[in-house]
């Protein structure tokens, strides 16, 4: 799968998606049967789907990471686009990244209800029964993964689960956050039984039972979560032992390994998941580089999304460019490390450096970027996988449900995870005892700083709220730029073009 992107250009061209991303106009019949008619060219119509996961890590990183109390995002040149998602302003429902959120999962929904629906239709031109179903659970997976993306940003949301014209698009409102999960659940538990354990070759980076096994485990984990009275993707419903289930097959599986280097997680050099490279990446979105022979990038962007370009000029680098800004770590968040934790000195970048002839100090996140792999042409095509889903991850996920009452382990095994995890972060020396799990929330802080997990995680603490208000008082204490956090602003506004593409089919999220 490493090649992935070489193969969807022809896919890009024949993909019809209107400019209102309500109207999920499909493929035209005649062009769709003239296209699908040989296997490689449903793995073309696939891979199509996977590719709309490339901005998934800058998603993260705009839509939870800065929302978080992870970093503190007020600007001083102006208003970014980052400032009022930093800030929970109510006038957001145009912004950048909340519209790209919206359009791009359902993009790859569209693409996979393509694919789902070709398979029914012409899957007999595959010539392999094998082949067809594991295409149909990869799929499955990819809408499931864009659903439960949707459902955690917005709500509710317009449940699309076959191709439609734009007529049809115009009659559908949204359904209701439990109507959402049910297709997100029958779609990965499709995927688990028809996926296989691992891949070889060039389709290494696919879909695999243990991903989906993994999101599931999220998914029922997520719905466990508090309500906080609002319809958003906690449901209160104790799921914790549907999931340690799941999170515990994976590991199991000896096919993932806990990797004693935090800083080789990340190595560019460790790049290919199961098989051939990185043990800790149970489902990775794939890149390539410097795509030769080709007119088109397929390299990842997020590395220098929360890097601020004044620092890549002082690396004499014209090309890589960042943000317009520096979007500071907050001081709450260093402040959470112990000095030996190499999982700081890594992450975060620290020291002092020119800002147009004066010194900068605020610290920024550095955690994907190697300054010997700065990309030669583009700063669109770094060479590194962003990883999805993370074995340290499924295990302290365990962990959480041991703790929120799922049967099976113990308090010591707890402790046994959240220690292994401090022995390679170098803060191990002292074991903890009796872990808890606002000890636990504050270790995967500290674990997956900039990878995107923060807001979710606070979500499902049932803290979200009292834990930002407290921070608030503390890093927005001088510039008081923030307003208070509230229940409303767990989830975002519907995006102002999709209620603007037709008037009175959705409401707007309460609050916004």
């Amino acid at each position: 799968m490493k090649k992935i992107f070489y193969s969807i250009a022809l896919v890009f061209a024949l993909s019809v998606s209107c400019s209102d991303d309500l109207n999920q106009i499909p493929i035209s019949q005649g062009t769709t049967l003239t296209f699908y008619q040989s296997p490689s060219d449903f793995v073309q119509g696939l891979n199509a789907v996977y590719s709309d996961l490339r901005a998934y890590p800058d998603r993260l990183l705009n839509l939870s990471e800065i929302r978080s109390d992870n970093i503190y995002g007020v600007s001083d040149l102006g208003v970014r686009d980052w400032d009022p998602i930093n800030s929970f302003q109510k006038a957001i429902a145009g912004n950048t990244y909340i519209e790209e959120a919206w359009s791009t999962d359902y993009n790859g929904i569209f693409r996979a209800n393509t694919v789902l629906e070709q398979i029914k239709l012409n899957g007999s031109l595959i010539n392999s029964t094998t082949l067809a179903t594991r295409m149909e659970a990869e799929a499955r997976f990819l809408r499931a993964f864009f659903y439960f993306d949707l459902v955690r940003y917005f709500g509710k949301v317009p449940l699309i689960d076959h191709t439609v014209v734009a007529t049809e698009a115009n009659t559908i409102g949204r359904s209701s956050v439990t109507d959402v999960y049910k297709l997100i659940i029958s779609d990965l538990q499709s995927a688990i039984s028809n996926l296989p354990a691992s891949y070889t070759g060039v389709d290494v980076g696919r879909a695999t039972k243990y991903a989906a096994e993994g999101l599931l485990a999220l998914v029922y984990m997520t719905r466990s979560g508090p309500t906080y009275s609002i319809e958003g993707p906690g449901l209160g419903l104790n799921e914790w032992t549907l999931a340690l289930p799941l999170l515990q097959d994976i590991i199991s599986s000896g096919l993932f390994t806990f990797n004693p280097s935090f800083a080789n997680i990340f190595s560019y050099a460790n790049q290919s998941p199961v098989s051939t490279g990185n043990k800790e990446a149970i489902f990775d979105v794939m890149y390539i580089s410097g795509a030769s022979g080709t007119s088109s990038i397929y390299g990842a962007t997020y590395p220098w999304v929360l890097c601020p370009n004044i620092f890549f000029k002082t690396l004499n680098d014209t090309k890589s460019n960042g943000s317009l800004e520096v979007i500071p770590v907050s001081n709450d968040l260093l402040g959470k490390y112990a000095t030996t934790d190499v999982r700081k000195s890594f992450a975060i970048h620290t020291a002092s450096y020119n800002n147009a002839g004066s010194t900068e100090t605020r610290p920024f996140f550095q955690k994907y970027l190697d300054y010997t792999k700065i990309p030669s042409t583009s700063r669109f095509d770094w060479g590194i996988n962003f990883i999805a889903i993370r074995y340290t991850d499924i295990l302290l996920l365990k962990a959480e449900c041991v703790l929120n009452g799922a049967p099976g382990s113990q308090s010591a095994d707890v402790d046994a995870v959240v220690n292994m995890v401090r022995t390679r972060a170098g803060i191990g020396a002292t074991p903890l005892v009796n872990v808890t799990l606002p000890q636990l929330f504050e270790e995967r802080r500290r674990e997956f700083a900039d990878e995107g997990n923060r807001w979710f995680d606070l979500q499902r603490s049932g803290n979200i709220i009292t834990i930002m208000n407290s921070w608030m008082t503390v890093d927005d204490a001088v510039r008081k730029q923030m307003n208070p956090m509230v229940a409303n602003y767990i989830i975002y506004p519907v995006p102002q073009s999709q209620l603007d593409a037709m008037p009175g089919l959705y409401s707007q999220n309460p609050g916004y």
